[in-house]
């Protein structure tokens, strides 16, 4: 059973891999579903953490039917993070009636190689996910990761089931989105993966002693100003325990 941790900080790669997982997906901006890390904090992961490394290619949250420009972006992170040396890139792209956007999925496949692909949650978001997942087959993606196409795996474990029993050897379905240490053996049962993605980040404290309330960073619909989240090697272990 392969643990792959979805994570968004260098302390969160190394807590991973001291914790047994198998690898990790660095990501940026967790609130909006994960967006490209910075440079540096791949650097510095790839110095400090011994573990299989796949990055995220996005260059923003929302939807993933992106423009001329967006597309431009994510073919020059993709040159660099492979040129970095990572071991694998994380992206999804679809055509406004929900297809997968085949054509520049192939661009980025073919910038990538010899790393492997993996297709992320935009495919929960595409029209057809039998259609999605035959085309993304036939362009040579070695993963999938889906939710089912539901807000989370529970309410998809069925689809996930079915894709996995359709992908066969072709494709890795990868459940995603809502897995946690209570519900992992579930999961499992329920859907034949071996494959697995899990967020476990943990609320830390701030440093800060000085605190200014009145002011924040962020719009509206933010996170805990004086708080961050981080990955505990106790909670990447007790998972790696119980999957085995």
């Amino acid at each position: 059973m392969i643990l792959e941790m979805c994570i968004d900080s260098v302390e969160s790669a190394i807590a991973s891999a001291e914790g047994g997982a198998d690898r990790i997906e660095f990501c940026a901006n967790l609130l909006e579903g994960g967006t490209t890390p910075s440079l540096g904090a791949i650097r510095e992961t790839k110095r400090r953490a011994k573990i299989n490394l796949s990055v995220m290619v996005r260059p923003r949250g929302g939807d993933f039917c992106h423009t001329e420009e967006e597309f431009a972006v994510m073919q020059e992170d993709v040159r660099i993070f492979k040129e970095e040396g990572v071991d694998g890139v994380v992206f999804g792209l679809l055509n406004p009636d929900g297809t997968i956007d085949a054509d520049r999925t192939r661009q980025l496949i073919e910038l990538a190689n010899p790393l492997p692909v993996t297709f992320h949650r935009a495919f929960d978001m595409a029209r057809d996910p039998i259609e999605a997942l035959d085309t993304l087959i036939e362009l040579g993606v070695q993963r999938i990761l889906t939710s089912g196409q539901e807000p989370s795996v529970f309410e998809g474990t069925e689809l996930i089931r079915q894709l996995i029993e359709r992908a066969g050897d072709r494709i890795i379905i990868m459940p995603g989105c809502g897995i946690t240490l209570k519900n992992v053996d579930r999961v499992i049962a329920e859907t034949g993966a071996k494959e697995i993605h899990v967020a476990a980040p943990a609320p830390q404290a701030s440093l800060m002693t000085h605190r200014n309330d009145e002011v924040f960073m962020g719009t509206a619909l933010r996170s805990e100003e004086y708080a961050r989240y981080v990955t505990p090697v106790q909670n990447v272990s007790a998972l790696r325990k119980k999957i085995g």
